[in-house]
């Protein structure tokens, strides 16, 4: 695996190494960041609020159907009995329906709305809580974006960029998730297997507040322009211009939620 810093005073067909397989496969945040191992701390309760972040941050939908338990055992590396009770804590908290017979099985409940949760979120955090979220989204989107102008071939970008020209093809589900992948393939071209796994969390994280503040058409546009620049940034080896794009990009959505905040607080 790349080393996570690479010397400024490296050549540029060092920097420029050949593509590895987080550059060339196209990332699945569901199985990247919640289905990774848990091993030893394999407890009910952490099962628990990696489902609980799945249904939040809208990974896992309204009505869509949840792997079995054999399945989650398998992918957590816990038992199944670890499993069942984590899942009869989410049906308690009424996040999850199980549903018997042939068609069954356990399902994300109907009402379980991400934005519900990231409204709410928005509402009880404190200013300087949101700030601090933005502060460490962009510090690791920035150096990522940043390491993948100096590493990525420029045909790479090319490639995410002719992505970005089927936005406004894209009903509003479909533009947010493409949004979501392109800044997730934007990071995989720094090489780094380790950067890219966190940035898939950090998308996670942040996309339910992405859909707050980018409700209608235009947003999503605005952010798609922001993100064509770093694409363009990082096609031009500009280390410096796609990190300070990145950043300008994070602020203003900080700066929406904030705004948002005081009308619903």
């Amino acid at each position: 695996m790349e080393s996570l810093s690479t010397p400024d005073t490296a050549q540029d067909s060092e920097e420029r190494a050949p593509r590895s397989p987080a550059a060339t496969q196209h990332p699945h945040r569901l199985q990247g960041a919640l289905f990774q191992p848990i091993g030893d701390e394999g407890r009910a309760e952490l099962v628990e609020r990696r489902l609980v972040d799945a249904i939040t941050r809208g990974h896992l939908r309204a009505g869509e159907r949840l792997p079995s338990e054999s399945d989650l055992s398998r992918s957590l590396g816990v038992a199944p009995v670890t499993v069942r009770e984590a899942l009869l804590a989410l049906r308690g908290r009424g996040l999850v329906v199980t549903k018997r017979g042939r068609n069954g099985g356990s399902f994300v409940a109907d009402h379980a709305d991400p934005l519900s949760f990231a409204r709410e979120a928005v509402r009880t955090s404190s200013r300087l809580a949101l700030r601090d979220l933005g502060a460490h989204y962009a510090a690791i989107t920035g150096a990522c974006v940043r390491l993948a102008a100096r590493r990525a071939d420029p045909t790479e970008a090319q490639q995410i960029r002719r992505r970005m020209e089927r936005l406004d093809d894209l009903d509003a589900e479909m533009q947010r998730r493409l949004l979501d992948d392109v800044q997730i393939e934007l990071v995989a071209l720094s090489q780094s297997a380790r950067l890219t796994r966190e940035q898939m969390k950090l998308q996670a994280e942040l996309s339910p507040y992405l859909r707050l503040v980018a409700h209608d058409h235009e947003d999503r546009r605005r952010q798609g322009t922001h993100l064509v620049a770093v694409i363009d940034a990082v096609e031009a080896a500009d280390a410096e211009a796609a990190g300070e794009r990145t950043e300008l990009m994070v602020a203003e959505t900080i700066d929406a939620l904030i705004q948002l905040q005081s009308r619903i607080g």
